[in-house]
């Protein structure tokens, strides 16, 4: 299918300075809401209002934006936006050549979430596959922890993980899932110069379907005594990994 608009609530709300910024650039913004002090005493906010009445937006001022937000630190602005376009994860494989997609396993944590699309599109990956279910929600309070990054992706959102590895193998993508008990070292993975999917699970590792279905599991060698890193610490050097193979090969 083409793009079609996301099930309600994926992007139709973001918050915080940098998210929204990005959220009006990317004309995605229908009304901003702001709290008039933040608007009279933040230059940041009085440039987001600025912007929204040049593009002939609604803006709203209110005393306390936070009962609208998702987080309890919205920096005193909220947007309400058109959503975000749900891709068919086919449609991923051309925003890069080779493909390059991360899919999100199990990541509950709203910021992890956020900080894997930070991470993705500094590395040049902008193809995320996000479960709709037992993982967290792709909200306000992801796209504040993005600070922008998910307006630079296209995004699928699945209902099961396992389904959407299976699929990407049918596409032609190798699937490289990050566990600690990985017997393959991310670093110089070869795979990383074919098309190619991360495939990033929480802390307590990918799920089992997840794990007997991708190609590769990778871990990362580490020579002090910790037992795992935090995921979105992980996905980003997997997703440094893969563009130094690539800029290197």
């Amino acid at each position: 299918r083409t793009a079609l608009m996301a099930r309600s609530g994926i992007g139709d709300r973001v918050e915080g300075i940098h998210a929204v910024r990005a959220a009006l650039e990317a004309g995605r913004v229908q009304k901003l809401i702001v709290e008039r002090r933040r608007a009279e005493k933040s230059e940041d906010v009085a440039h987001l209002v600025s912007m929204a009445r040049s593009r002939g937006l609604e803006v709203e001022g209110v005393d306390d934006v936070r009962p609208l937000s998702a987080t309890s630190a919205p920096q005193g602005v909220v947007a309400k936006c058109r959503p975000m376009p749900d891709h068919d994860i086919s449609e991923l494989l051309d925003r890069s050549d080779p493909a390059a997609v991360v899919v999100i396993d199990h990541v509950e944590d709203t910021h992890n979430l956020g900080a894997i699309a930070r991470s993705a599109v500094a590395a040049g990956i902008t193809s995320l596959v996000v479960p709709t279910r037992r993982g967290a929600p792709l909200g306000g309070a992801a796209f504040k922890a993005a600070a922008g990054a998910l307006e630079q992706c296209a995004v699928a959102t699945v209902s099961s993980t396992a389904d959407a590895v299976k699929k990407l193998k049918d596409l032609g993508v190798w699937t490289v899932g990050l566990d600690a008990d990985g017997d393959q070292s991310l670093f110089g993975l070869g795979l990383f110069t074919e098309p190619v999917a991360i495939v990033v699970g929480a802390e307590t590792g990918l799920g089992r379907l997840v794990r007997d279905r991708v190609d590769v599991v990778a871990s990362i060698p580490m020579a002090g005594p910790t037992e795992s890193l935090n995921a979105s610490v992980a996905a980003a050097l997997a997703c440094f990994e893969l563009m130094r193979v690539r800029e290197t090969s």
